[in-house]
């Protein structure tokens, strides 16, 4: 594992293969980048693929005294200004999905593909006035209880019952174990991803790829309003957040498909 500064801040790197394409993964909230095993296992043969870990997460830096959502998008700019990476695909997963749409939007000259894997299901969209209370609420019982209240989320809208067991247990520890510093500081940015894709959707240059597991469903007609260049969507069979660890196959499958797309458009 290698680190760069970014900010004063250690960020954590890995950075596999040696392809003219760079396939760039950002994990999502408090996981790490060791969950994207299996992508650099299937992609490094053909690309250079580097993986990071988030401010705040697995051996990246922590001490930071205000966490932003957009200082982690620095963090990915400053990296792939550091790597002096060029022709680089961003691929991010859930939270790192809107820290990409940041990143790819500042700094656009590398960027010829943007993937989403399980995120922008209602993109730019607000949460309904009857769900106020319940955010406040959410963010009030995190204040008191950090672990509890992320482990209660994680239950409800990360996993199903239908979710394997070791899957749900290895979200469960890492919510329940996420820094409390920049948990409490950046879950209510949570609820305010919809100004920042109002705002940045419509100025991506690249087509929005999403890879978007069908637990929950995908709002077509949101897509359709906020994209500007267009989007496509591969939907994939599973029962949570997370294909990456229960179907690692078909992720791989509908990455590859999307990839070889956005290369061969380059051409």
């Amino acid at each position: 594992m290698e680190q760069i500064i970014s900010n004063g801040l250690p960020i954590s790197y890995n950075r596999y293969g040696n392809g003219p394409v760079t396939l760039l993964f950002v994990h999502g909230a408090f996981i790490d980048q060791s969950y994207w095993a299996k992508q650099v296992a299937y992609f490094e043969s053909r690309y250079t693929i580097v993986t990071m870990d988030l401010a705040g997460h697995g051996a990246s830096g922590r001490n930071r005294e205000q966490w932003h959502i957009k200082d982690m998008a620095d963090d990915v700019v400053n990296l792939m200004k550091a790597l002096q990476l060029q022709q680089v695909i961003l691929i991010g997963h859930s939270l790192g999905a809107d820290i990409v749409l940041l990143a790819a939007t500042d700094y656009p000259a590398p960027v010829i593909g943007f993937i989403v894997v399980d995120n922008f299901k209602n993109v730019a969209t607000p949460l309904p006035q009857e769900y106020e209370s319940q955010v406040k609420s959410i963010i009030e019982r995190s204040q008191r209880d950090f672990a509890g209240t992320n482990e209660q989320y994680a239950r409800m809208v990360l996993v199903t019952p239908a979710t394997p067991q070791w899957i749900t247990d290895k979200i469960v520890a890492a919510y329940r174990n996420a820094y409390e510093p920049m948990g409490q500081q950046t879950l209510p940015q949570f609820f305010t991803m919809d100004k920042i894709e109002k705002e940045r959707v419509p100025r991506l240059a690249p087509v929005l790829h999403l890879v978007n597991v069908n637990y929950m469903p995908t709002s077509k007609v949101a897509l359709e309003q906020h994209t500007v260049n267009g989007y496509k969507l591969v939907e994939i069979e599973g029962t949570s957040h997370y294909p990456m660890l229960k179907h690692p196959e078909a992720l791989n499958k509908a990455l590859d498909g999307i990839i070889s797309g956005i290369i061969a458009k380059q051409a």
